[in-house]
């Protein structure tokens, strides 16, 4: 199906990461990593807001009126955002490192509310596998994989029961898939589901109503469509080429919303590190707030 993308603004990030659609603000809101920054996109208004954070915010997910946030050095908590407050985020969990100049990176809730995140090396020339995937629930913070080098792809089936994870870094550019036992929220039977993009590495990630993966092919300008089994069912182009994580947001949960990174050396001008929505013809799932 032929689709063409709409760049939303003028807005251009560093790292544009974690998107995710709040019904209740009718808004999206995602981060910036090294921007150390919040955004709110409102389509209704087209108005854009901001807040500046302590430090670099790999991921968010919704928490009551507030937000979720996994940062640097641990889990933090930031109450509703307000356009003439500042948000200043409290911590609900330190994390341990396992190497030095490591940060949370990709992460989201599971149907359950439990909150999932891994964590990296930010210099990705190491191919240090220091990285782990955290899960914050009642109990506190798990550890429920380590040996990761960038994780990435982060989802859950409509029913729960099956978890994708990827590692985008060059050298694994692979995505699996595992058994998700929604009543503790452990993974298992831990396997491959797509073994490498047509082009690009794995980076972030949604599913759809028909339990579709959604997942953005970095360095290659694409967003890939695979079925439950595997299968390549369509590719969507964006024109940015490092394109970072999806979210299906709006009304009708219907339009697919694109953040990208605009490294260092990008043509001024060019579109890379903006945001960018797609009209798809499929309906994606309610983002679940953490319960945490």
């Amino acid at each position: 199906m032929p689709m063409t993308a709409e760049r939303i603004g003028t807005v251009l990030c560093g790292v544009g990461e974690s998107p995710v659609w709040r019904r209740a603000d009718q808004a999206y809101y995602w981060t910036d990593i090294p921007g150390k920054a919040l955004w709110r996109w409102t389509p209704a208004t087209g108005a854009f807001a901001q807040w500046a954070l302590p430090q670099m915010a790999g991921s968010i997910a919704m928490r009551g009126d507030g937000w979720l946030l996994a940062m640097e050095d641990g889990l933090y908590a930031c109450d509703a955002l307000r356009e003439d407050e500042p948000c200043i985020p409290r911590r609900l969990a330190a994390v341990a490192h396992a190497a030095p100049n490591m940060r949370f990176n990709d992460g989201r809730c599971d149907r359950q509310g439990r909150f999932l995140a891994g964590t990296m090396v930010m210099d990705m020339s190491l191919a240090d596998p220091a990285g782990a995937l955290y899960r914050l629930d009642d109990r506190g913070v798990s550890v429920l994989l380590d040996g990761l080098i960038v994780p990435n792809g982060l989802a859950f089936s409509p029913d729960g029961r099956t978890m994708y994870l990827s590692d985008s870094h060059p050298s694994r550019a692979t995505v699996w898939a595992f058994d998700y036992d929604t009543a503790t929220g452990e993974p298992r039977h831990r396997r491959v589901f797509i073994p490498s993009l047509p082009a690009g590495r794995p980076d972030g990630a949604a599913v759809d109503t028909d339990g579709c993966y959604w997942i953005c092919g970095n360095d290659a300008g694409k967003v890939y469509r695979y079925t439950p089994d595997g299968r390549l069912d369509r590719t969507l182009d964006v024109p940015a080429a490092k394109v970072a994580m999806c979210a299906f947001g709006g009304a009708g949960l219907d339009t697919l919303f694109v953040t990208s990174i605009r490294p260092a050396n990008a043509a001024p001008g060019s579109p890379d590190g903006a945001i960018f929505a797609l009209h798809p013809g499929v309906q994606g799932l309610e983002e679940p707030a953490s319960a945490g």
